[in-house]
């Protein structure tokens, strides 16, 4: 069976039921149903109109559901009305479950959760594996998720930032079970610009594109390799191509965007031959840009090394000097700039200090071989 095509069909799906009635969250364990049913059935029959015959069978298990049901009487109307199984609508509801599933009212982890299984077409087992959750605990939070989303109505007018918070979080979340989150975000962001005209849409799918063209020269052999040391011609020229193509006809649109900003930035860093090349001025201008759309001080901590890459180490660490030393990674960058200025003994303390404030082992075990290496 085609898992690409069940999944690129499953929020098409999803939309149909919620279009003829079904709330969100029984819509959405019929689908789940249904595709179920579709594992056991197509490989030995095929059906020659996949998507109709998802929408017929996830239709009959949300009407099975709703008779057994104690509010049968009030919905008795609605499975009285069952439609023959034909060609399926092309209307596409896509667009409003990214919606539904980036809505306010759910945390951001909830929010990623569903949007993986409503709209990625992900099982609960494929979310809690990716997540290293139990599956208990992972479909407790979808179906929280579904009750708190129970009561909104499904043509609402959505909040396309929280959208692409979503997206860039489950982007930032790794490679962990057998489902790759990176190029689940990249492929349900392809989906999102193509239902939508908006140049923050292709900013963050240009963002994507750069940053998922240096995925095989992050490590080696399990370990950290920051982007001055990585291999560059392990880089994914084709991404990167398609990356500043994307890019350049978001920033053509002169709506200028936080993550059409940071893609400029990737982007410039993906045009360098080698790192000694990088344009770190050009960067340093990207990072003022972002800086005054975001106010972020994790912004301003990268843009502090920028600073210390176009105009030393000593104006790094004299914009890093303005910044709270409880943020994360402050020592980490501290450390980086005060080597650079030739400073070893404090550098290696500080690489300590950041290795024991590390949130994750791949980052801990890097910091601790730099100070393993300044001290010796």
């Amino acid at each position: 069976m085609d898992e690409a095509l069940v999944r690129s069909l499953t929020p098409a799906v999803l939309g149909i039921l919620v279009r003829r009635g079904a709330d969100f969250a029984a819509a959405e364990d019929a689908v789940q149903d249904a595709l179920v049913e579709a594992v056991r059935v197509w490989p030995v029959d095929p059906p020659r109109d996949p998507k109709g015959w998802l929408v017929t069978a996830a239709w009959r298990k949300f009407l099975d559901a709703t008779r057994a049901e104690t509010a049968r009487r009030r919905r008795e109307d609605l499975v009285d009305a069952e439609p023959e199984q034909g060609p399926a609508s092309d209307a596409d509801d896509t667009l409003q479950l990214y919606f539904l599933c980036a809505h306010p009212s759910l945390t951001p982890s909830s929010a990623v959760a569903l949007t993986l299984r409503a709209v990625g077409g992900l099982t609960t087992r494929q979310i809690a594996q990716a997540y290293l959750v139990p599956e208990a605990t992972m479909a407790q939070r979808i179906s929280r998720a579904k009750k708190t989303i129970g009561d909104v109505r499904f043509d609402q007018p959505g909040d396309v930032a929280t959208v692409l918070r979503v997206l860039y979080l489950v982007f930032n979340e790794g490679y962990s079970g057998d489902v790759d989150l990176a190029a689940e975000a990249i492929r349900l962001t392809r989906l999102l610009a193509g239902g939508i005209d908006h140049p923050e849409v292709a900013g963050l799918l240009a963002l994507m594109l750069l940053h998922h063209a240096r995925r095989a020269s992050r490590t080696d052999g399990g370990r950290l390799v920051p982007l001055a040391e990585q291999d560059r011609a392990k880089w994914d020229t084709t991404l990167i191509a398609e990356g500043v193509e994307v890019l350049q006809a978001a920033l053509a649109r002169d709506r200028l965007g936080e993550f059409q900003a940071q893609a400029a930035i990737a982007a410039l860093h993906a045009d360098a031959p080698a790192a000694e090349e990088t344009d770190w001025v050009q960067i340093v201008e990207w990072y003022d840009e972002l800086a005054k759309l975001t106010d972020s001080p994790v912004v301003r901590l990268n843009r502090a090394v920028a600073v210390g890459e176009a105009d030393g180490p000593r104006a790094g660490l004299k914009a890093l000097a303005e910044l709270d030393e409880s943020l994360p990674r402050y020592s980490a960058v501290a450390a980086y700039l005060h080597e650079r200025d030739g400073d070893r003994r404090t550098a290696a303390k500080l690489y300590v200090e950041a290795a024991g404030k590390a949130s994750n082992l791949a980052e801990r075990e890097y910091l601790t071989r730099q100070a393993a290496r300044l001290n010796n």
